[in-house]
Parts: C-alpha cells; sequence; structure tokens
C-alpha cells in the first residue's frame, strides 16, 4: 500500500534526476525526503554510482541493548583497619527499627490494580477508619484487566487506618487497610 502511495505522489512531480556526474545532488535528496513524507515509509536505502543516502523518519533505533553489571561485592577490611574505632557511636550508624504504632491486621491487595473506596463514584465509601467490619464483609475494589474485583476482610473488627487513596494504583501485596480485631 505504501508502494502505491508512493509511486502515486512520484508521478504528481518532477521526476528526480541525477546529477551530470551520477551522484546525488541536494535538491535530489530533498525531493526523496519530501516524497516520503505523506507516505507511512519509514526507512528508505538508495545505492546509486558508488554513492549511498539512508533516510529514516520516526523514532531512532536503539543502539545496543543496555547491559547492566552485577555490583561489585563489598571488600572487608584489613584487620589492622577493623580495630580502628570509629568516630561516630555504632547506634547512631544503624537507626533501631521502630516499633508499629497502632498494631493490628493488614489487608493486603492480592494483586496489581486501582484501589476503589467505592462501588461507584457517586456511592459512598464501603468502609471508613472507625467502622466496624465482620469477616468477609466487603471493604474496597480492585479494578484490574477491566475487572471489578471486591476485596473482603478476612477478619472481624474496626478500622484504624486506610493506606490508600481511592483511584490510586496497587501493586500485589501492597498494604491497603489496618483493622483492630475486636
Amino acid at each position: 500500500m505504501a508502494t502505491r502511495r508512493l509511486e502515486a505522489e512520484r508521478t504528481k512531480e518532477a521526476p528526480v534526476r541525477a546529477g551530470g556526474d551520477g551522484k546525488f545532488t541536494l535538491d535530489e535528496v530533498k525531493a526523496l525526503v519530501q516524497v516520503l513524507e505523506g507516505t507511512d515509509v519509514t526507512s528508505l536505502r538508495w545505492d546509486r554510482n558508488g554513492q549511498k543516502i539512508v533516510i529514516r523518519r520516526g523514532q531512532p533505533m536503539p543502539l545496543a541493548p543496555l547491559v547492566h553489571a552485577p555490583a561489585p561485592a563489598p571488600m572487608a577490611a584489613p584487620p589492622a583497619l577493623a580495630a580502628v574505632p570509629s568516630a561516630a557511636p555504632a547506634a547512631a550508624a544503624a537507626p533501631a527499627p521502630k516499633p508499629e504504632a497502632k498494631p493490628g491486621t493488614i489487608v493486603t491487595s492480592p494483586f496489581v490494580g486501582t484501589f476503589y473506596r467505592s462501588p461507584s463514584p457517586d456511592a459512598p465509601p464501603f468502609v471508613e477508619v472507625g467502622s466496624s467490619v465482620k469477616q468477609g464483609q466487603a471493604l474496597c475494589i480492585i479494578e484490574a484487566m477491566k475487572l471489578m474485583n471486591e476485596i473482603e476482610s478476612e477478619a472481624s473488627g474496626t478500622i484504624v487506618d486506610i493506606l490508600v487513596e481511592n483511584g490510586k494504583s496497587v501493586e500485589f501485596g501492597q498494604k491497603l487497610f489496618k483493622l483492630k480485631k475486636g
């Protein structure tokens, strides 16, 4: 199909003629580019009397795939240097992990998708912070591959925290809700 369009456009314009020495002239190259503009052709290669012309349109082709080398393994300090005390205390170098502020059951996303707190944009949310829920009760909807999937509570309790904003993408295993059993 692109060939037919190319031939049709070529007949509309003056034919491309070689220079006196058989080499491409600037006007000829411009004419080739102009003919290609209205077509689906993305690449043209032409050899004439040892002179080559290559015309490409669109995204440039990647030169080579990138290969990432693994990071070098950390080297152990020599024994003489390891015995030298550091100026900073060791406790400041590695802070202790914080205990969770609110204990409870975590409800996580079973798959990747979009998180919705209500069944439709004009409907109220399934749950709010402080809502009492029963095991099996719908907490939210996750849209995945154009399917709406209700996510149900795994335990009875009270919603302590909603960890995702409405309409945001969620990943597999991402925390959605925090429940306090009871």
